[in-house]
């Protein structure tokens, strides 16, 4: 099975670089499957769990939020505000995040907080516990 190249990359510097036979991304217009030798495209993505399927068969996971996929016929690359492999998530900081960006949102009700900033707040603290879980 071929395999094609692929990079994250954050503002803070590379998060991945390996050699996989399929990549599945969130775009902001749906789920995007990518094979090496796939045509040139870029797309933008939503918040969401990256699939990196090896050649043997295992599957890595990594929580994006956002961001940019590069796609060429032989290197993928993911532009991210932040990301992380679901196995460097820090799950007790993830769910802090989450009961933080919980009370923003109710509070929202209440004050004048900024709706959206603490409902992408909660969908990034919800994905990198569903990532670092599994739950995609």
């Amino acid at each position: 099975m071929k395999t094609v190249t692929v990079n994250i990359v954050t503002p803070d510097g590379p998060v991945y670089d390996s050699e996989v036979s399929m990549v599945v991304a969130k775009t902001t217009s749906g789920e995007i499957g990518v094979l090496a030798g796939h045509i040139p495209t870029v797309a933008p993505l939503a918040i969401g769990a990256v699939k990196l399927k090896k050649a043997d068969g295992s599957t890595e996971l990594a929580a994006v939020s956002g961001g940019f996929i590069e796609v060429r016929p032989d290197k993928i690359s993911i532009l991210a505000p932040s990301a992380e492999v679901a196995s460097t998530i820090d799950i007790a900081r993830a769910k802090e995040a989450l009961a933080r960006a919980e009370e923003r949102v109710q509070k929202q009700k209440t004050d004048n907080i900024d709706f959206k900033r603490a409902d992408l707040s909660l969908k990034r603290a919800l994905n990198r516990i569903n990532v670092h879980q599994g739950n995609i």
